[in-house]
């Protein structure tokens, strides 16, 4: 079985050979898209370090009990920081208690691991605070973040970590993959590569999440609907689909988790109208909307649509700090007005 991961295997042999030859790194970080195979190569990385019987060296097995266990993410001597949910806050308070469980020495595997998913939504503090254990590692430690990019972390922190830099694979190949290796219909592979850009492990998410297929459906609808209305509608449109009701704290908290999905998957329409306006003939991301983006890119410059991919990206950013309502009504207020 070995490492396993599809699109990366330039990764893992560097890897591997690191663990052969002795030469393992104290500190990593692996940046990359969501759902590139961040998590899926640290966990490889795990195994490999820990495993009870490899093939050869630097190559777990992935069927004895340690990699079982590092594979459910339960291993005693692996321990997993990330924030409750996706576009959260990870607080400075995680990383202390992930500090008192690295001075202990492993439970019974040869490594005791700190895993750090999407470590760019730790705070500053809480970055801080990692870099004394960056500097001064335990013996028998080894820690692996995972982030959107070096440069969405301190300088401090990326500098101190070997970087693996994830790319997504080519959409031909993922589409391939997904047929060859998960049985996907010829339609819904292309399909599934071109929503996800060529990252396998969202491609799989959605694959097997028929409502968050149908959530980025009711997403683009939304938005080509706008297109065509009015301020007034536009601003309807905002206070009914999303701030309809009193809320508490938590509803506010997966309000947003809603609107980042959402955001999202408007900037990859907004993407697609922009390449299409350019005539660059690069893959789009929404092919079932085809029409729908040739129409737009007719009325929209590539620049503007360039402009409101920026905007989307900068509200994404502003998540867990601004008005959201306000913030929803001046994207969707800048958006063009289509005719016909």
């Amino acid at each position: 079985m070995g490492w396993d991961v599809l699109g990366h295997e330039w990764a893992a042999g560097l890897l591997a050979r690191q663990i052969a030859r002795g030469e393992l790194r104290h500190a990593y970080l692996i940046t990359g898209p969501a759902g590139v195979g961040r998590r899926t190569l640290a966990l490889r990385l795990v195994q490999a370090v820990n495993c009870l019987q490899p093939p050869e060296p630097g190559v777990p097995c992935r069927t004895c009990r340690r990699c079982q266990a590092v594979e459910r993410m339960q291993h005693p001597d692996l321990s997993v920081v990330q924030s409750e949910q996706e576009g959260a806050i990870l607080d400075i308070d995680s990383i202390r208690e992930l500090q008192r469980s690295l001075i202990l020495s492993p439970y019974e595997a040869q490594y005791r691991a700190g895993l750090l998913l999407r470590f760019q939504e730790a705070s500053l503090s809480a970055q801080n605070a990692l870099l004394k254990t960056l500097e001064e590692a335990p013996a028998r430690v080894i820690l692996i973040l995972t982030a959107d990019s070096a440069e969405s972390l301190l300088p401090t922190i990326a500098s101190r970590c070997e970087q693996l830099r994830l790319r997504p694979m080519a959409i031909e190949m993922a589409a391939a993959a997904l047929q060859a290796r998960w049985s996907v219909g010829a339609e819904q592979a292309e399909l599934l590569a071109h929503i996800s850009g060529g990252r396998i492990g969202y491609a799989l998410r959605l694959l097997n999440d028929d409502e968050l297929l149908a959530q980025r459906s009711d997403a683009l609808q939304d938005l080509w609907t706008m297109l065509y209305e009015n301020c007034r509608a536009r601003f309807a449109y905002v206070a009914e689909a999303y701030f309809g009701r009193k809320m508490s704290r938590s509803d506010r908290q997966d309000l947003r988790a809603r609107l980042r999905f959402v955001l999202q998957t408007w900037i990859t329409f907004w993407r697609d109208v922009a390449v299409t306006a350019a005539g660059s003939g690069s893959a789009v991301f929404n092919p079932d909307m085809r029409a729908e983006i040739q129409t737009a890119a007719r009325q929209v410059s590539a620049a503007e649509a360039a402009r409101q991919v920026a905007a989307l990206e900068k509200a994404l950013e502003r998540l867990n700090s601004a008005n959201l309502q306000l913030m929803m009504e001046v994207l969707l207020l800048d958006w063009p007005l289509l005719a016909g």
